[in-house]
């Protein structure tokens, strides 16, 4: 019974055998060369994308751009060697083609949100609307760009924030960008009974000796309203993003302090009131 079995057995791992061997001599010549292709495939999926990440940067294309299509031109070579791969060994790649391009529509769909990121990333860094370094506002909120990714742009305020928007937020929208800087706008009352030139030969001055105060565009001071108890005069200038708030409210304390050093008085709202006899 042993015996039996025994010689089951071997017979079972002969027919194995003979199938491998068969197999091997029949396919050996297709595994081969398919393999073959393969690692041909990968060899020129590295030299095409060393190739085009060089010309890219020759051209001074964006880092982030130039990444993403030398990536991507790496996994088409790859994808189209390893069809030819499959080809050799006999597979039918229609199939697989069909079946690869609903998966790419399914997975288009599942991640449109997503994918609408990328898009929006790829137009900001071919377009440049910004870089890293300038000072937006979108979607109600405003800092210094510090990285722009194909799905998102991160900002950073004064307060050392980080602001991550998604790029479809940004693009298709009313953007501001104001470079390095930020507008400062202040407005000072000062009495009608005071010269509003002097005043504002004094603020002017004022603004033009301090460091941190853009020059370009230039600081512009002028009478801005007529109040009811006081001249308002209006104040504009460029600060840097980075220290908006401090260099904004120390520059305020100066024009407050150079008024009151020039004797020009800032009023407090008056009102005349008249009593009528019968």
């Amino acid at each position: 019974m042993d015996q039996d079995v025994l010689e089951q057995e071997l017979k079972q791992l002969q027919g194995v055998y003979n199938m491998v061997a068969e197999f091997l001599v029949q396919y050996s010549f297709q595994i081969l060369g398919a393999l073959i292709v393969f690692m041909l495939g990968l060899w020129l999926a590295g030299r095409a994308h060393r190739l085009v990440a060089a010309q890219l940067a020759r051209h001074n294309v964006d880092v982030t751009l130039a990444g993403f299509i030398s990536n991507l031109v790496r996994i088409l070579v790859i994808l189209m060697m390893a069809i030819i791969a499959l080809g050799k060994l006999g597979v039918s790649v229609a199939p697989f083609i069909a079946a690869v391009g609903a998966m790419a529509l399914g997975a288009g769909l599942a991640l449109q949100g997503m994918l609408s990121n990328y898009a929006a990333g790829v137009t900001i860094i071919l377009t440049r609307p910004f870089v890293v370094g300038n000072t937006v506002k979108v979607q109600g909120v405003s800092g210094v760009i510090k990285e722009i990714n194909l799905s998102m742009t991160i900002l950073t305020n004064e307060e050392g924030e980080e602001i991550s928007i998604p790029n479809k937020h940004i693009v298709g929208e009313v953007l501001h960008n104001s470079f390095e800087y930020m507008l400062a706008e202040t407005c000072i009352g000062i009495s009608y009974g005071d010269d509003p030139e002097k005043a504002i030969g004094c603020l002017r001055r004022v603004l033009e000796n301090r460091a941190e105060v853009a020059n370009e565009p230039a600081p512009q001071v002028g009478i801005d309203n007529f109040g009811d108890s006081a001249v308002e005069i209006g104040i504009r200038f460029w600060v840097p993003t980075r220290n908006y708030y401090e260099v904004k409210f120390a520059t305020n304390l100066e024009l407050f302090s150079a008024l009151k050093q020039e004797g020009i008085s800032i009023p407090f709202p008056q009102r005349e009131v008249r009593m009528l006899a019968d």
